[in-house]
């Protein structure tokens, strides 16, 4: 994560009059040092009263370089990098500026924490959690359930979430969506990917069946049951416009059917591209309907990673696009947790990922193609939903724009053409799909967003939540690295482990008990109740600054039935 570059290495930003001051702590994740906004609308447990209490100070700011921001911030924390004249585009928000040009304020320092209550409040808003339903007493699925989470950076926060079963086919689909450049396009993808998915996978005898309901105004067999979180909503108004693009998928799959069974990795490759496709032809097409013409537009010019997992059995997949990530946990003979990635990131750190652009590309393109880490210097994924900006000829995009309502045309963004571009397209939705075979010391799958890999190593990962999950800790040495710890300071780092075992069952959710330690971790690896509560504390306008959305899914497996099929195998 992006650390402030100052001199001291603090920084100070004054956006009001009411402040609040909060003394500096080492970290991996530095926090403001001299002073923040008082963050009301985060606080709901706060009357109003108290919060004038506690906000009654105002700050100072020791030396005007500390409102200084990084050079290196641009281009390292955002998914589109600022060019000169676009630059305020890519601004977290329209009032950004007032920060860096903060006013000096006098006052006496005042410390300010989130009561323990309140900061389970702010973790557990968007908590969900699913337990796979039992038969005759006993759990036939090699899923036991599974815990989701999100929270937010952004606001609106930009990542989504997705799991279903699947009913006329087998096995469970579960998913996490990266949004940028808006939410639109990861909250399309997240309604309707597992339609496609699920459609690619079903027989031809089940695809005329739903045909032939459609055709003669029957009611429809049921394709999933999704497993949804009250916020986890669904547009009503895109609903037919969804479904008729859907229809008229599996009708090209119903006559082109070849009698053959569905590979499901062949099944999770179309259904990617195909979604792609349709988010791409509905935007270039446009909609009688004023709204529905502004929302497939804003879908097509705003973008989302995926990754998403199909569990069937012992066959677990991971269809990746962009740098979110699938991680197993495994239970080693001696007890301890390892980590194994099922996905990789299709970014700029990725070698194969950048040959593979370079071969799509001209040779005289090949300088021009990565630029600073990102695609044509702008994008940070190389594989995404949406972003026409990246696919569309340079005519289409002036074309659609030209048409489209007001909203579009005047917005500068849509009309900027990426530097370089010549030989579109240069972002693909095709997802890299990776096979395991599940085995009974496979406990556990993570899938995330970057907001999560970004603060945290994937081993701190599968010990975090092994442990969780088992309620047996493997305590390590602490490590203080160069830092100098006093005795007294090493008893209450000690003291602080031996409290964080005893209170672990505070989560009743493994993908809150993980949002907890990538947000409040210190630098000996323990959950930092003050840290915490600073965190949270940040208002939006600085929450993005210091950290990304995170979004996660904890997927439990059923060791007793992946073992009894391995047997059956043998």
């Amino acid at each position: 994560m992006l650390a402030a570059s100052c001199c001291d290495r603090r920084m100070c930003v004054c956006p009001g009059p009411r402040r609040i001051a909060i003394p500096v702590r080492s970290s991996r994740l530095p926090l403001l040092s001299d002073a923040m906004p008082a963050p009301a609308h985060l606080f709901p447990l706060i009357r109003n009263c108290e919060i004038s209490r506690i906000c009654s100070t105002v700050c100072y700011c020791h030396h005007k370089h500390l409102c200084c921001l990084s050079s290196h911030f641009a281009h390292s924390h955002f998914r589109y990098a600022p060019q000169k004249k676009f630059a305020a585009l890519y601004r977290p928000k329209e009032n950004f500026n007032h920060f860096i040009h903060a006013r000096d304020y006098a006052s006496t320092p005042q410390r300010f924490y989130l009561t323990p209550p309140q900061v389970n409040s702010i973790l557990k808003a968007n908590e969900y959690s699913f337990k796979v339903p039992e038969f005759d007493g006993k759990n036939v699925s090699s899923v036991l359930g599974f815990d989701s989470n999100q929270l937010p950076a952004n606001a609106p926060i930009e990542d989504r979430r997705s799991a279903a079963t699947c009913l006329q086919t087998r096995g469970m689909l579960l998913g996490v969506f990266d949004g940028h450049a808006g939410c639109a396009c990861a909250q399309a993808v997240s309604e309707r990917l597992f339609y496609y998915i699920a459609v690619s996978l079903l027989p031809h005898e089940t695809l005329l069946e739903i045909e032939n309901a459609v055709e003669s105004g029957r009611a429809l067999l049921p394709i999933l049951q999704w497993h949804k979180h009250p916020n986890d909503y669904f547009s009503k108004e895109a609903s037919k416009l969804y479904f008729n693009s859907l229809r008229t998928y599996w009708q090209e799959l119903i006559d082109l059917n070849s009698g053959e069974t569905t590979d499901v990795k062949e099944a999770l490759i179309n259904a990617f591209k195909r979604l792609d496709n349709d988010i791409s032809l509905e935007a270039q097409v446009g909609d009688p309907n004023s709204f529905l013409n502004y929302l497939v537009l804003r879908v097509a010019f705003s973008g989302a990673t995926a990754c998403v997992a199909h569990v069937d059995g012992v066959d677990l997949h991971i269809a990746n696009t962009g740098d979110s990530r699938a991680m197993l946990g495994v239970q080693e003979e001696d007890g301890s947790w390892s980590a194994v990635n099922l996905s990789y990131d299709h970014n700029a750190q990725n070698e194969h990922e950048v040959e593979r652009v370079k071969m799509e590309h001209p040779k005289s393109e090949e300088k021009s193609l990565v630029k600073q880490d990102r695609l044509l210097g702008l994008l940070m994924p190389f594989r995404a939903f949406g972003d026409v900006k990246f696919k569309w000829s340079i005519e289409l995009q002036k074309r659609v724009v030209e048409s489209g309502p007001d909203q579009l045309n005047d917005n500068e963004y849509t009309k900027f053409i990426p530097p370089n571009y010549h030989t579109p397209p240069y972002l693909t939705a095709e997802p890299e799909v990776i096979y395991h075979k599940l085995r009974p010391q496979d406990k556990f799958l993570v899938l995330a967003t970057d907001g999560l890999w970004e603060t945290m190593h994937r081993q701190d990962v599968a010990r975090i939540v092994g442990e969780y999950l088992t309620g047996v800790h493997h305590q390590q040495p602490i490590a203080v690295g160069g830092y100098k710890v006093t005795l007294g300071q090493m008893h209450g780092l000690l003291t602080e482990r031996r409290a964080r075992i005893s209170s672990v069952f505070e989560d009743q959710n493994a993908a809150t008990h993980l949002i907890r330690h990538a947000v409040g971790n210190n630098e000996f690896g323990t959950v930092d109740h003050e840290r915490l509560s600073k965190m949270l504390s940040l208002p939006e306008e600085l929450a993005r600054m210091y950290r990304d959305d995170i979004t996660i899914i904890v997927v439990q497996f059923n060791s007793h039935v992946i073992g009894a099929c391995q047997n059956e195998e043998l």
